[in-house]
């Protein structure tokens, strides 16, 4: 195994400081990307791209409300915004107006893309009717407030729209995503520096065997405790939003939101059935991994080659959870399928010896 240079080194120190995140020891000597930056520039040294400015329908927007998220985007590259704003003005846009630019005032006197209101202070009905102008007056506001590039996209617009519904914005944040990278020519937003939380983090510590912690929190939750004996992995008490990685290399075997779970965009309970939004991973040696309880849709899809230390999702409180954390089991012995593999209460082991016989202990 090759040692990191001092160089690689000393450049994930200042990629650490740049998001605010403690600087994690580096074991693996494999250089890894890291798309947190400060000023929207690529590894190069290059404005980011934002594409040929396409139109055509993605997903569930058609050609018009893609040619409005267009604009939205150029302006934010014209203005040099780096495209973690580019997201966030996106997903403001569904959420306000379904990324159409409403000419009539539905709710008070708000009108266009973003529901700008006259009354306070953003322009003239005519004025903010002009998605360029629009979205110039969002950017401005945005980029006033401090660390937005390092803020849960809910947060950081939320901080510009004084909503009165301030956690509607995340829900939009895949969509944004998916639009984004679209127009910017890129298969998934992750492959757009600056532009997905998710992609931003010093590379984790992974040990001689292959394995990293999937976060780094406490253990509030126990494996078939007493009190809860039919848990089946641990609870890991780290904040919503923080990256959870995969715990070693591997498949992606389901990346989606649980069946039984039903709405998986919402906050759970301890009412709530299900995982949530969750991620199944299959390792060599008959062994899988489970993560439930994401924030939003998983950043990795069924059939994906990921490495120890790939960011999967983030950390939320969707399904059976009363709070934010990263439910993690451990399987051995599963049997796999080309599609699924059969993760069950049976195969299910204590995370915990696991972790530690792997040099990456739960936990620390």
């Amino acid at each position: 195994m090759r040692r990191a240079s001092g160089l690689v080194i000393a450049v994930v120190a200042a990629v650490a400081l740049l998001c605010g995140l403690p600087i994690v020891a580096v074991i693996s000597s494999e250089p890894q990307a890291n798309a947190c930056v400060g000023n929207g520039l690529g590894g190069a040294g290059t404005p980011a791209a934002a594409g040929p400015g396409r139109t055509g329908p993605v997903g569930r927007w058609n050609s018009t409300q893609v040619g409005n998220a267009a604009t939205v985007v150029g302006v934010g590259k014209g203005m040099t915004v780096p495209p973690r704003g580019w997201v966030i003005a996106v997903a403001t846009a569904m959420q306000e107006s379904s990324l159409t630019n409403l000419s009539v005032a539905t709710d008070h006197d708000s009108v266009g893309l973003f529901q700008q209101r006259p009354s306070q202070g953003w322009g003239t009905v005519v004025q903010l009717t002009d998605p360029v102008y629009a979205s110039r007056k969002f950017y401005e506001k945005l980029l006033t407030v401090p660390n937005w590039q390092t803020l849960p996209l809910t947060e950081a617009a939320q901080a510009v729209q004084r909503s009165a519904t301030p956690d509607a914005y995340a829900r939009w944040e895949n969509d944004a995503g998916v639009v984004v990278a679209a127009l910017s020519g890129v298969a998934a937003i992750t492959d757009l520096p600056g532009a997905s939380l998710v992609s931003c983090g010093a590379p984790p510590m992974v040990s001689s065997g292959g394995w990293t912690q999937p976060v780094k929190a406490a253990i509030v939750s126990g494996f078939r405790t007493p009190q809860r004996p039919g848990h089946y992995g641990v609870d890991l008490g780290a904040p919503r939003y923080t990256i959870i990685r995969a715990a070693s290399a591997g498949r992606v075997v389901w990346a989606g939101c649980d069946r039984s779970t039903g709405n998986c965009d919402i906050d759970g309970s301890a009412q709530t059935v299900g995982c949530g939004w969750y991620v199944e991973i299959q390792h060599s040696g008959g062994v899988a991994t489970r993560y439930c309880h994401m924030v939003t849709k998983p950043q990795v899809t069924v059939g994906q080659t990921v490495q120890a230390g790939d960011p999967i999702g983030v950390v939320g409180t969707s399904g059976n959870s009363s709070g934010p954390h990263l439910h993690f089991e451990v399987h051995i012995g599963v049997s796999c399928t080309a599609s699924r593999c059969a993760l069950t209460h049976a195969n299910a082991i204590d995370p915990v010896p696991w972790m530690t016989q792997a040099g990456v202990p739960l936990g620390t």
